[in-house]
């Protein structure tokens, strides 16, 4: 797989559509000297929604375009003619991408949004705007004649980070240079490049590979790591990362110590070191050492030694040559068997990908109900979060019986309650976004007033 064709980690910026203003409208006919309101609502926004697909290998598509929009909604019209709902917009990612919100201030994650595993796997990373109500939805036993109207939501738009970790039962690691390449490429059909200098492997290769048995597996060739990996030295934290999602490892050993005439032991102990700082689950993770260039001779000792070492520290030893088969199908065989060990073991949750937006929109709609208040001067009070906002950012401040319905509307949400309980006496100032108006006190009128249509 060539370089340019690899890409592991992107950062775009996403924003659904804007949903679209709600009509202000009466019935005008013939014969109807008084008709009723009539104006319809507008549509919703589109979504930004991510896709895993088995299809895709990289993050390519999202190397050079990094602003992505949906479809914003249209206007209501008169007649009670509902604007219509913009398009979703699709974003295919490969399986194993996770998905994290990036801190506006400092471009670093805050946390993590979705980790997409399956295929077809989906979640909406960037909500579009509701539709603005017509004032078809304002009608009380005492306002007759509403004379107002929403406008449409403004999108969310905000930066994530997109993070692909190869999808692999097993995964090959080791120093550069100890063959892993062509392990890979004699166990399955994958055809990495193969020389015999450091770091050839500059991207992850997967190769599936079937067993005698006729089970099968698939394969990663993560490049080669070194002494300091675990703290970024070398392509250490790039190519670390994509171990973590493997079941397995293979622990490929150059018994004749390549070119520098390095000792197979301390590279085991090396690279497991390395493993283990970079995280601790990876230190205890199921391993198998393979003991490659088994064909040359001089290696006795070093082989001795080092399978001495493995069944210390517990795990099983094959010793096998890329170049001539040796001991290949056993070692195939008995990865095949401790994979399909692994994969019954694991507990597979079936309904987690439908669940997966399900479970992203509840905590959403969490944080979307979070109202703070805070004093910003002796007589000026600042209110925020995302429904409230939504609020006044939907209310249309030209029109009077407009913000009067807005007053009223955050009474009844536990607003002016809130202030009250926060130091606000009448007449001090609240400001929310750019909008700012008096305090009027705690509101105590229930009446029928406001109630239709305040909640979707």
């Amino acid at each position: 797989m060539p370089s340019s064709s690899f890409t592991d980690l992107s950062r775009i910026n996403v924003r659904g559509g804007d949903g679209g203003a709600g009509c202000m409208s009466f019935r005008r006919e013939a014969y109807v000297p008084k008709g009723g309101p009539d104006g319809g609502d507008g549509g919703d926004g589109g979504d930004v929604v991510l896709v895993a697909d088995a299809q895709l290998s990289s993050l390519i598509d999202y190397r050079f375009k990094h602003h992505f929009r949906a479809e914003r909604g249209t206007h209501g019209q008169g007649a009670r003619r509902h604007g219509s709902d913009g398009a979703d917009l699709v974003l295919r990612v490969p399986l194993g991408t996770q998905v994290r919100e990036l801190d506006p201030q400092t471009m670093e994650p805050a946390y993590l949004i979705a980790d997409l595993t399956r295929p077809g796997q989906r979640v909406v990373v960037a909500p579009g705007g509701q539709g603005g109500r017509g004032n078809i939805h304002f009608v009380t036993s005492v306002r007759r004649a509403p004379a107002f109207a929403e406008k449409g939501e403004p999108a969310l738009e905000h930066w994530i980070e997109l993070e692909m970790k190869l999808m692999a039962d097993a995964a090959l690691v080791g120093m550069p240079s100890v063959g892993k390449s062509s392990l890979i490429a004699r166990v399955s059909a994958a055809r990495p490049k193969v020389a015999d200098y450091p770091f050839t492997t500059l991207v992850p290769n997967l190769g599936m590979v079937r067993a005698k048995d006729g089970s099968s597996f698939v394969v990663a060739d993560v490049p080669g790591l070194i002494e300091g990996a675990s703290e970024g030295r070398g392509l250490g934290h790039e190519f670390l990362r994509h171990i973590e999602r493997s079941a397995l490892i293979l622990h490929v050993v150059d018994m004749t110590g390549g070119f520098e005439g390095r000792d197979p032991v301390r590279d085991y102990r090396a690279i497991n070191a390395e493993l283990a700082a970079y995280a601790d689950e990876l230190a205890a993770r199921p391993q198998v050492v393979v003991a490659n260039k088994c064909d040359m001779p001089g290696i006795a000792d070093a082989l001795s030694r080092l399978r001495a070492q493995a069944h210390a520290d517990g795990r099983p030893l094959f010793e096998v040559s890329a170049v001539t088969g040796q001991g290949i199908d056993e070692l195939v065989s008995a990865v095949a068997r401790t994979v399909g060990r692994l994969r019954a073991e694991a507990v597979v949750d079936d309904g987690a990908a439908g669940e997966l937006t399900e479970a992203v929109e509840r905590d959403r709609r969490r944080r979307d109900r979070h109202v703070e208040v805070t004093r910003e001067s002796r007589h000026v009070w600042r209110v925020s979060g995302p429904a409230v906002e939504r609020m006044v950012v939907q209310t249309d401040w030209d029109n009077e019986e407009a913000v009067a319905y807005l007053q009223h509307r955050l009474g009844r949400t536990g607003i002016d309650a809130k202030l009250a309980d926060a130091g606000c006496a009448t007449g001090d100032e609240v400001r929310i976004l750019d909008f700012a108006f008096s305090y009027e006190g705690v509101e105590h009128d229930e009446g029928p007033d406001g109630v239709a249509g305040d909640e979707r």
